[in-house]
């Protein structure tokens, strides 16, 4: 229905205007003063009585609001003297279809020191905003990025090479690989290198949530939606995820009935809380992961063929351990540097028998395992180098046990380029990451340098 002014009680109009916190005055188009609210009474040489009907200048010598109606610019936050007092006032034009029929100057503060504490809870309020949004980045931020992920073979490089592809647009990235094999990392990195990075990294494990809780904690809900709901509400992780990624692992997890409305918003990219019926709009990313087979799930009716479809636009395959020994001495390297500096018990050399077995062990539980076997040998160690007699029994007698490959031209390789990779890092250092002198140091060129650098992926 339209607002209309006659439609408004004259005691209720007059009520507005004549509130003591504004001090209103109202002049029409010619200047000539047509209101003033009585809190303005004294303010002026001229009484109230018989400021009415005379021009502003009369009134005020010093107004400005002729000129507000002939800029037609409003003029807001301005400090004016007042019977010797300064006040914050803003001055208004009035227009109506498309004219300027008046102006109006108004009281917002009654001195400058109330504008000043306004303006100190603002910024405090911003302060506080800002130390909550790094928080939040704080819980929800990037913890890894592609320099973190080891291994020069095919396979991860391949991985790696198709993850920065996916880096560069917003379509849905669906990770597959057995458990441990780093799908986590990955997203991370694919999310630190897109252009959402400034924003926030929500992950969602779909396999830790009760089925029960898992569409209030991705949707959020409304204050008093259910029993025992919180009476402020929650925001759900959708909503987090706002301008930035949500990351669900364990995809294949997610309950058949949340699956519908998962794909529901995926498509309109709206959710809506529990409880509320206005559909709340929100741009993000997604990307999941899995361990399981998808394609048999669907089979088996347990997870949905649309579904699928949707997360399935750039698939990953991250290959498992066992499947690129020839990374296994960097990845095992890299854990123990890491370790070393958390623990700061640094490990000066691995024997090669070590890394003999190492390559020729199965894996099951992948990366996630060899940082397990890494930290245990770290810690029974003797003279900080590791030896084939602090590594778990049951994986050496298991290498011994079986039938290993035969990786002795692999290690070798391997070994010398550890070996390279190591005096190259050791003269970096020694010369403050200077690259001429690190490369005189070596005794090689300093394009070879650049090469090496290149190849071992330290630039």
């Amino acid at each position: 229905m339209e607002n209309r002014l006659d439609a408004i009680p004259a005691e209720l109009l007059l009520a507005l205007l004549d509130n003591p916190y504004e001090s209103l005055i109202l002049v029409d188009a010619d200047g000539i003063v047509r209101f003033m609210s009585s809190s303005t009474d004294g303010s002026y040489a001229v009484p109230l009585s018989e400021a009415v009907g005379k021009h502003i200048a009369e009134v005020n010598p010093e107004t400005r609001l002729p000129k507000i109606m002939q800029t037609g610019k409003a003029e807001i936050g301005r400090s004016m003297l007042v019977k010797d007092k300064e006040r914050i006032i803003a001055r208004i034009p009035l227009v109506a279809d498309g004219r300027v029929v008046g102006a109006a100057g108004k009281l917002m503060f009654s001195s400058p020191r109330k504008l000043k504490r306004l303006i100190h809870r603002i910024e405090s309020l911003e302060k506080q905003l800002d130390f909550y949004r790094q928080e939040v980045r704080q819980i929800y931020g990037i913890r890894f990025s592609f320099d973190n992920i080891i291994g020069q073979s095919a396979k991860m490089e391949a991985a790696k090479t198709l993850a920065r592809k996916a880096a560069e647009n917003d379509s849905p990235v669906i990770i597959l690989g057995e458990s441990g094999t780093g799908k986590e990392m990955f997203a991370h990195a694919i999310h630190q290198a897109s252009r959402r990075s400034p924003n926030n990294f929500i992950r969602i494990n779909c396999s830790a949530i009760p089925a029960e809780l898992v569409e209030s904690e991705l949707f959020g809900y409304d204050p008093g939606a259910f029993t025992g709901a919180s009476r402020q509400g929650r925001v759900g992780k959708f909503e987090l995820a706002h301008g930035g990624t949500i990351f669900l692992d364990e995809i294949g997890e997610m309950p058949l009935s949340m699956q519908v409305k998962l794909m529901r918003v995926l498509q309109d990219k709206e959710i809506e809380h529990i409880g509320g019926g206005k559909p709340r709009r929100i741009d993000f990313r997604i990307i999941s992961a899995t361990n399981r087979e998808l394609e048999g799930m669907i089979r088996k009716g347990s997870f949905r063929l649309d579904l699928f479809y949707r997360l399935n636009v750039m698939v990953i395959h991250l290959p498992c351990l066992r499947d690129i020994p020839e990374d296994i001495p960097l990845i095992f390297e890299s854990i123990l540097k890491k370790l070393g500096r958390d623990r700061r018990i640094p490990i000066e050399s691995v024997s090669p028998s070590v890394i003999d077995v190492l390559m020729n062990y199965r894996w099951p539980g992948n990366i996630r395992e060899l940082r397990n076997v890494a930290e245990r040998a770290m810690i029974v160690c003797i003279n900080n180098r590791i030896e084939i007699q602090d590594l778990p029994a049951g994986l050496v007698s298991e290498v011994k046990a079986g039938n290993p490959r035969q990786a002795k031209p692999i290690l070798l390789k391997n070994a010398m380029e550890a070996a390279e990779r190591r005096l190259i890092e050791d003269a970096l250092n020694y010369c403050q990451q200077n690259k001429v002198k690190a490369a005189d140091m070596l005794g090689i060129h300093r394009t070879g340098l650049y090469q090496k650098l290149k190849k071992y992926g330290m630039i």
